[in-house]
C-alpha cells in the first residue's frame, strides 16, 4: 500500500515538470523583453533555484516522520 502511494504521488507531480514560475510583475516584465526563448530561460531558471529548497525541506520532513514513526512504534 507505501509503494502504491508513493507512485501514485510521483505519477501526479509528473505531469507538472513544464511549469510556469513567471508570477511577480518583475518577472514577468523581463520575460516579456527577453522574448519567447529568453523566457524559457528565465522560467527554467527559477524553478531550478526552488529544487534545492524544496528538496532539503521534503528530505527534512521524510526524515521527520520516520523517526516520529519509529519512536511511536517502540
Amino acid at each position: 500500500m507505501k509503494k502504491l502511494s508513493a507512485l501514485f504521488v510521483f505519477l501526479l507531480t509528473l505531469p507538472c515538470t513544464k511549469t510556469w514560475a513567471q508570477g511577480c510583475s518583475v518577472c514577468t516584465q523581463t520575460a516579456n523583453q527577453l522574448g519567447e526563448k529568453g523566457a524559457d530561460g528565465l522560467n527554467n531558471g527559477i524553478i531550478y533555484l526552488a529544487l534545492l529548497p524544496l528538496s532539503f525541506i521534503s528530505v527534512l520532513g521524510f526524515v521527520w516522520w520516520k523517526y516520529n514513526r519509529r519512536v511511536k512504534s517502540s
